[in-house]
């Protein structure tokens, strides 16, 4: 993974480069960034960029031989740190390191902007949340206490420390904040205030935004050219998620304006029955759907909110919503639109950690009902 291989993100491009340029790089660094953000893709260009032999101004070569391991993620002085759930390992517990491992390379490869469920489907972690367990400490100082192979550098990516066992966090502190000369820490992270205050303090942040609507249209129209209007509409319901954008192209049900009008309407009304209806045929959806839908509902609070503020020019509708959004805007207030708004956050998060999917919406369109027409 080069600096060019990821979309946009040119003022965090430039910050990173001079750092190293400038020989002051933190030595342990926090790329953070909300779900969606292109944090580990950074963290991955970041690393091959320090163990190139022939930096340029904005890129590594990307043809040394340090760039040719790195961007194959077999460079020996970078080293990984991830989540898994609970899988069928072998007996060996060395070659089924040896096997996960390659698993997280192919991953990387095949998903370069991939997520944590991505991740967790990819190995087959059987709908178990994926943790760092508290072995992993031990693991980390036995590597970084062996001298760098061919680099200059060492580097240790821990992807998602918000899911590392608390033993295992702590059994870091002490390294994260005296490592070894020329080691460096990367760890990415979407939910810092599930860190301990121990490491986040011992960390540099590097604040990494979701993608501007402009370099999502530029990518894809490069990466994945599809008709102008069905373009925007996936720009539009992406909201700077290249991921999830990537997904919603060869995704066959993503028109969501109907389903979620109708909806809000049963909602309103108390219409029950058809809640209930509306819970079996959630259940029925993939989960790139289901997570869309309530993405989408979440889009429609945040117009709302801004047609009540008279904010219009910020609005992002397309032209068939725009009714909808005059006519929903006129039973909600500020007050209510926080409260789904958060209703819905509260079910994407339990949808996430497998929850039932059936029980999940019957809940959220039952207190959403209440709170409309309380």
């Amino acid at each position: 993974m080069k600096f060019s291989d990821i979309p946009g993100l040119e003022e965090v491009k430039a910050r990173l480069i001079d750092s190293v340029r400038q020989n002051h790089i933190a030595h342990a660094q926090l790329f953070l960034g909300t779900e969606g953000a292109l944090n580990l893709p950074l963290a991955l260009a970041y690393s091959t960029y320090l163990h190139c032999l022939n930096r340029n101004e904005h890129d590594a070569c990307g043809t040394c031989a340090a760039c040719s391991k790195s961007a194959k993620y077999i460079h020996p002085d970078t080293s990984f740190v991830f989540p898994l759930g609970n899988i069928k390992g072998d007996k060996d517990e060395e070659r089924f390191k040896s096997e996960i491992l390659k698993s997280w390379r192919a991953f990387l490869l095949e998903q370069p902007f991939g997520d944590l469920t991505d991740w967790t489907n990819f190995y087959g972690g059987e709908d178990k949340q994926a943790l760092i367990n508290r072995e992993e400490s031990r693991e980390i100082i036995k590597t970084l206490s062996l001298k760098p192979f061919e680099s200059k550098y060492k580097v240790m990516i821990i992807w998602q420390p918000e899911l590392m066992h608390p033993s295992a966090a702590n059994g870091i502190l002490k390294i994260l904040e005296e490592p070894p000369a020329n080691t460096f820490f990367l760890l990415v992270s979407n939910a810092p205030e599930r860190l301990l205050q121990t490491v986040l303090s011992r960390t540099q942040v590097v604040q990494v935004p979701l993608q501007a609507d402009e370099d999502l249209d530029s990518y894809l129209q490069e990466k994945h050219p599809v008709e102008a209007t069905r373009r925007q509409e996936i720009i539009q319901l992406a909201e700077g998620n290249l991921n999830l954008a990537i997904k919603l192209i060869t995704s066959e049900e993503d028109h969501y304006q109907d389903r979620f009008a109708e909806w809000m309407r049963s909602c309103y009304k108390r219409d029950f029955a058809t809640l209930v209806g509306f819970s079996e045929e959630f259940h029925d959806l993939d989960r790139l759907n289901q997570r869309n839908l309530l993405q989408y509902g979440l889009g429609m609070m945040r117009e709302t909110l801004l047609h009540h503020a008279g904010a219009d020019t910020l609005s992002r509708i397309k032209t068939g919503e725009a009714k909808f959004v005059k006519d929903f805007s006129k039973i909600m207030n500020v007050e209510k639109v926080e409260k789904i708004n958060q209703l819905i956050t509260d079910a994407h998060y339990h949808l996430e950690r497998n929850g039932s999917a059936k029980m999940i919406f019957l809940d959220l369109s039952l207190h959403i009902s209440k709170t409309i027409n309380p």
